[in-house]
C-alpha cells in the first residue's frame, strides 16, 4: 500500500507554502513556534542576539483579521435555500440538514463560512459529501430513512490535506487522496497516547481508509479499515467540491509577502528601541580607563576629561515608523480595504460619507464574488445531495449579495415602490416578499423558512 503515501508534485511544491500561509493567519503562539522561520538573521549577526530577538519577537497580523472580517460580513446575513416541491419529507430533511450538516452541530451557513476561509487563506478549501456506510441493504426508500443511509452529511478538508489527485481533460477530478492526523488514547490508563494517521481515497464509484500509527520511528504499516460504495457513485462523480479563489482574489497570497515585511520590520525597530533604552557609558580621555562603573560605584576624572551617554538621533526610526505605517496601509490596499487603513486619522474623520461609501464600493464588488463562488458550491452539494437521494424537488441558494451598507427600512421602502407599480405578476409579488421575509428573518430555522414559503405561496394563490 505504499502508492496511498505518494505526494503530487504540486503538493510537494506548495505544502511549505500553505503551512507559512497558516501561520500568518493563526498568529499568536502558533506563529511564536515557528517564528525563526520567518525572522530574518543578519549577516554575522551573533547567535545569542539573535536568539534574544527571537525571544522577544510579536506578531501585528492585519490579514488573519482582513480575512475575518470578509468572512462575518459576507455572511452577516446567512444565504437563503430555497427547497421547492411537493416532497414534504424531503423538505423536512433539508432542514434538518441544514441546521447540522457535518452531524457535529454545525449548520450549513457557519460550514461554509469556515470554508471561505480556508479558502482565502489557501486559495481553495474543499467540501466532501458522505453518507454512513451501514452493513445490509434497505429495500424501500423508507428503510434507508429509518437506518439513515440516506442522512448526507459534509466534511471539510483543506489543501494541506489532499496530497493526490488526478484530473480529466475536462479538469474534473478522476480521484483524490485525503491525509490527516489525529492524536488518540490506546486505552484509559496514564499515558498511551498516540498520533495516529489516515488516508482517504476517493474515486469516482468507491472509497477507501487505510490508517497507521505514527511513532518517534515513522509511521507503522498501513492498514485498509474500510472501503465500499461512496454516496454519489450513482452519480458517477468524485463526493469531492471546490471552493475555489481566484489569484486576484485570493487575499493571502497577495498579503504574505507584505506582511512578513511588516514583521520583520517592526521586530528591527522594537528591538532598537529597546536597545536605545540602555544607554553605553562614553568616557573621554588620553589616560587608559580601567575603573568599575556601577550603580554602588564612582568613577574619577582628570581636568581634562569628560563623560557622557550614547543616544541614538532617532532619524533611521522615523523612518522606519513612517515605512510600517505605509507597509500597513498597502495590506490593505491590496486586499481592497482602503478605507480602513485610514484609521481615525485627521483626514479619514474629514472624509465625507458619500467618499466612504464610494470607496466601499470596491470591497462590495469583491465581496459579491466570494458570495457568487460560495453559493455555487453550495448549490452544487445541495444539488448533488438531491439527485443521488431522488427528492423531486428544485434547490436554489441566493442572498450574500448585499451588506451592511444600507439598513433593512430601505430595502422594505424600495419593495413597496416596486409592488405599487402593479406589474401583473403574482410570481414577482411572491418572490419579492420571500426575500423580504428571509432577509429580515435570516438567522431563523431553515424549517420555519419553509414553512413562511409554503404560506406566502398558499396566500398568493388564494388572493
Amino acid at each position: 500500500m505504499e502508492w496511498i503515501e505518494r505526494e503530487h508534485p504540486e503538493y510537494v511544491a506548495r505544502k511549505a507554502m500553505w503551512r507559512k500561509y497558516g501561520d500568518l493567519y493563526a498568529g499568536g503562539e502558533r506563529f511564536r513556534e515557528h517564528a525563526a522561520e520567518y525572522l530574518i538573521r543578519r549577516s554575522k549577526e551573533p547567535a545569542e542576539v539573535y536568539y534574544e530577538r527571537l525571544n522577544r519577537v510579536f506578531y501585528e497580523n492585519y490579514i488573519g483579521s482582513i480575512i475575518d472580517w470578509y468572512a462575518a460580513t459576507l455572511m452577516r446575513r446567512e444565504p437563503v435555500v430555497l427547497c421547492e416541491g411537493k416532497n414534504e419529507a424531503a423538505r423536512a430533511f433539508y432542514a434538518q440538514f441544514l441546521e447540522d450538516c457535518d452531524l457535529r452541530g454545525t449548520d450549513c451557513a457557519e460550514f461554509f463560512r469556515a470554508q471561505l476561509v480556508q479558502a482565502l487563506v489557501h486559495g481553495t478549501a474543499y467540501t466532501v459529501v458522505e453518507f454512513p456506510n451501514l452493513s445490509g441493504e434497505a429495500r424501500t426508500r423508507a428503510e434507508e430513512d429509518e437506518s439513515g443511509r440516506s442522512r448526507a452529511y459534509l466534511t471539510a478538508y483543506t489543501p494541506e490535506d489532499l496530497i493526490n489527485w488526478d484530473r480529466d481533460s475536462d479538469g474534473n477530478l478522476q480521484w483524490v487522496v485525503f491525509r490527516t492526523e489525529t492524536l488518540r488514547k490506546d486505552s484509559a490508563e496514564v499515558g498511551g497516547w498516540r498520533r495516529h494517521r489516515q488516508w482517504v481515497h476517493y474515486d469516482r464509484e468507491r472509497y477507501g481508509v487505510y490508517e497507521a500509527a505514527v511513532d518517534h520511528g515513522g509511521p507503522a504499516a498501513v492498514r485498509l479499515v474500510a472501503e465500499g460504495r461512496h454516496g454519489l457513485a450513482r452519480l458517477a462523480r468524485v463526493p469531492v467540491f471546490e471552493l475555489r479563489i481566484s489569484e486576484g482574489l485570493w487575499l493571502m497570497n497577495k498579503a504574505a509577502l507584505l506582511q512578513l515585511e511588516h514583521f520583520n520590520k517592526s521586530n528591527a525597530l522594537a528591538w532598537a528601541l529597546t536597545m536605545g533604552l540602555f544607554a553605553m557609558p562614553v568616557v573621554y580621555s588620553e589616560k587608559p580607563f580601567a575603573q568599575v562603573m556601577g550603580e554602588s560605584y564612582y568613577i574619577q576624572l582628570g581636568p581634562e576629561d569628560r563623560f557622557g551617554w550614547t543616544e541614538p538621533a532617532g532619524t533611521v526610526y522615523q523612518i522606519a515608523a513612517d515605512n510600517l505605517v505605509r507597509l500597513k496601509d498597502e495590506l490593505y490596499r491590496v486586499c481592497y480595504l482602503m478605507s480602513h487603513a485610514m484609521g481615525t486619522s485627521a483626514s479619514s474623520l474629514a472624509q465625507s460619507g458619500l467618499s466612504k461609501l464610494r470607496d466601499f464600493g470596491i470591497t462590495q464588488e469583491v465581496l459579491r464574488a466570494y458570495g457568487d463562488a460560495v453559493k455555487e458550491t453550495m448549490k452544487q452539494v445541495l444539488r448533488s445531495i438531491e439527485a443521488v437521494r431522488e427528492d423531486g424537488l428544485a434547490i436554489d441558494v441566493s442572498g450574500l449579495d448585499e451588506f451592511d451598507i444600507g439598513d433593512f427600512g430601505g430595502e422594505l421602502e424600495d419593495a413597496r415602490k416596486m409592488l405599487a407599480l402593479g406589474i401583473p405578476s403574482e410570481t414577482l409579488r411572491k418572490q419579492v416578499f420571500k426575500k423580504l421575509a428571509f432577509k429580515y428573518l435570516c438567522d431563523v430555522r431553515q424549517e420555519i423558512k419553509d414553512r413562511i414559503a409554503r404560506e406566502i405561496d398558499a396566500g398568493q394563490d388564494g388572493n
